[in-house]
């Protein structure tokens, strides 16, 4: 009897612990895309320029650093910089901070960086959700 009930416990630890990573995941990619969303507009509006944006990069960061340490904010003499995350999220899924990133000037599903600037994230992991889709397409 109590073997029966452990073969239906496990399946069931297993998926929900699953589950769980998914919506990690969805946090942090949602997290560091709101960032990117930040920092852009702060471009446009203009809180940040000059010299804190590149030439070519769309409005957008030349790395997810940037995001963390913060960019000075223009016509502020007191130094004070705009920052959009307090760090860089890790991947559930690969355990480790490294994302997989694309620049504004890359195809929508390049998994190579140009390096340009940072305009979307996606996890590395190669394994596939409990919907069957692949975690580098969320």
């Amino acid at each position: 009897m109590l073997a029966i009930l452990a073969s239906a416990v496990l399946p069931l630890t297993k998926v929900t612990m699953q589950r769980q990573r998914e919506a990690e995941l969805r946090r942090g990619l949602r997290d560091l895309r709101t960032a990117l969303d930040r920092d852009k507009d702060a471009v446009t509006l203009p809180q940040i320029g000059g010299t804190n944006v590149e030439a070519g990069s769309e409005g957008y960061p030349p790395d997810l650093e940037t995001l963390v340490e913060g960019v000075e904010r223009m016509n502020d003499a007191s130094g004070t910089k705009l920052k959009f995350l307090r760090r860089i999220p890790s991947d559930p899924m690969t355990r480790s901070t490294e994302w997989g990133l694309r620049a504004y000037q890359d195809d929508s599903d390049s998994t190579t960086w140009s390096g340009d600037n940072v305009y979307d994230v996606y996890s590395t992991s190669r394994a596939t959700a409990l919907d069957g889709t692949k975690y580098n397409e969320w």
